[in-house]
């Protein structure tokens, strides 16, 4: 799951990290990109020595250029972090996007409701806490499943804490 828990320790609050799951890690990008250049270049070996050989090379190397950048915004998009901070006394969301400021939430854990929409939010089984006045979502970038256990597995510990 593309979520861990680190358990409370003396010295360390329990903390929730989660991040978007990358179907095609970096070593796959490096081999997916070398065989689209490979077959993007058999065309061109049919045309060695004619002229339509620099007709045809600058649109399949545009082409594996627009596959370059399409997969690097995949990425960097999906570099979003989310932090969950839990003590006995203050639970704290921190929300990391690329290129923008982090957006931070905090509440008592004694007023925190854990709350899922199975309909009428951005995505189906939508997970959000609610605490003293405000609503804020958590893990809108996993699956289903994945935000149904995490719900079970915050209102566990959010019941161990009360």
């Amino acid at each position: 799951m593309p979520y861990r828990w680190t358990e409370a320790t003396p010295s360390a609050p329990a903390r929730l990290t989660l991040w978007p799951h990358r179907s095609l890690p970096r070593r796959g990008f490096v081999w997916f990109i070398g065989a689209t250049a490979a077959l993007l270049a058999l065309p061109l070996l049919t045309q060695l020595g004619t002229a339509a050989l620099w007709v045809l090379l600058p649109f399949l190397l545009a082409a594996l250029a627009a596959v370059w950048y399409a997969l690097h915004l995949s990425y960097r998009s999906g570099s979003v972090i989310e932090e969950l901070t839990l003590t006995r006394e203050c639970l704290t969301l921190t929300h990391r996007r690329p290129g923008r400021p982090s957006l931070d939430w905090q509440d008592n854990p004694y007023w925190v409701r854990t709350r899922l929409y199975p309909q009428g939010g951005p995505v189906p089984q939508y997970l959000t806490l609610k605490g003293t006045g405000r609503e804020v979502e958590l893990g809108a970038f996993l699956s289903e499943d994945e935000r149904l256990a995490l719900k079970a597995e915050l209102d566990r510990l959010l019941q161990a804490l009360k």
